[in-house]
């Protein structure tokens, strides 16, 4: 297993990969590297989208999870950068109800790059985040999206929009 520790504005973050994608996103440091090619170029995504300057990311990716998850992450990885989703709209897009889409967000191996931090409440309340941090880093990861994508704190047009899908 591949395995890299980088800083980043949320903190140090762990990636893990099979040596073909991205397997996992955690908080904190490995005793050891072994980093691989997508591990780097991972890395060297985060770096970019942190700053502004990648809005998607383009690596291959391989969450272990059950095939309702994989479903629920799929639906994440389609909201626009900057926009939000709402548990209860994915819920019916993908004709399940919102505590299990909560569960499946709350379960991912990949936050950040498979964009948990997108899906709120109903009436743009937070709901959750299970990475590190909380809800503190949920907003911060949000309002980055939004700066950079020049949307304004109260425009929720995207995120109506996509939850009516």
């Amino acid at each position: 297993m591949a395995r890299l520790s980088i800083d980043s504005p949320l903190g140090p973050l762990m990636l893990a990969g099979d040596g073909s994608a991205l397997t996992a996103v955690g908080w904190g440091r490995f005793d050891q590297d072994e980093p691989d090619a997508v591990l780097v170029e991972t890395a060297r995504q985060l770096d970019a989208y942190f700053t502004g300057r990648l809005q998607r990311f383009d690596l291959p990716l391989k969450p272990a999870g059950t095939a309702f998850r994989q479903s629920v992450w799929d639906a994440m990885l389609a909201i626009p950068y900057g926009g939000t989703a709402t548990y209860g709209g994915m819920a019916k897009m993908l004709d399940s109800g919102p505590r299990a889409v909560g569960g499946a967000c709350g379960a991912n191996p990949i936050p950040i790059v498979i964009p948990c931090h997108r899906v709120l409440a109903s009436g743009g309340a937070p709901g959750g985040y299970s990475g590190h941090g909380g809800l503190d880093t949920k907003a911060w990861l949000l309002a980055l999206e939004r700066r950079h994508a020049g949307i304004s704190q109260g425009n929720g047009a995207a995120a109506e929009q996509f939850a009516l899908l």
